[in-house]
């Protein structure tokens, strides 16, 4: 059972639409569903909702990415949280922008602050929530690809995203990560492409 789901992201206003930040607004919008009210505590805000007769902590550590274990590993081990009790959402470079995976255990995939909760932990036996964001064109260096803001002709789709990721953290509370993996890995928000007719399609035109 979840017990705690931390977003990932940086801190500060200027960070707070860039790629990298992905997992902080999917945990706000599930946040705000709740109703559920932040608080600065020490190296994190946090906030706390229920499932069922259980608490369930959110964390957006403050840290900064790549040492988002240092508010996850103390936070856990005060209030005696097991690796298999945290879903921890964030961004996923080899993902599309508009897909998402829900994954137990794993390694990093390059992602420094899902590098950093492992080391802490010992372990990558947890829940992942992935968001992908897309690897960067030629022309631009990945970390100022995920250290940049989606652009005006993403907002839409980033939106949708968010919804989807923030039902996607309802069901893994409600059915698990198992059962969730299989109505949400499929998740493909991209748009489609226009299938044009062909020279050989049958002439539909009425006479």
């Amino acid at each position: 059972m979840i017990r705690l789901i931390v977003g990932l992201g940086n801190p500060g206003t200027q960070y707070s639409r860039n790629r990298h930040n992905i997992g902080f607004l999917v945990l706000e919008e599930f946040a705000r569903r709740q109703a559920a009210t932040w608080l600065k505590r020490g190296n994190s805000e946090l906030a706390e909702t229920r499932g069922g007769t259980n608490k369930i902590w959110l964390q957006k550590p403050f840290t900064y990415m790549n040492l988002s274990g240092e508010a996850v590993l103390p936070f856990m081990r005060f209030h005696k949280l097991e690796p298999s009790e945290l879903l921890v959402i964030h961004d996923d470079l080899d993902l599309p922008f508009g897909r998402l995976r829900i994954r137990t255990g794993g390694s990093s995939g390059g992602q420094n602050g899902i590098k950093d909760i492992s080391a802490k932990l010992g372990q990558e036996n947890y829940v992942r929530l992935k968001i992908g964001i897309s690897r960067p064109p030629p022309e631009w260096s990945v970390p100022n690809w995920v250290l940049s803001n989606f652009k005006p002709e993403e907002q839409t789709m980033l939106e949708e995203i968010i919804v989807v990721a923030a039902n996607a953290v309802t069901a893994i509370l409600k059915d698990g990560a198992q059962v969730a993996q299989n109505v949400f890995n499929s998740t493909d928000l991209r748009p489609k492409p226009m299938v044009l007719p062909t020279p050989d399609s049958p002439d539909t035109t009425i006479s």
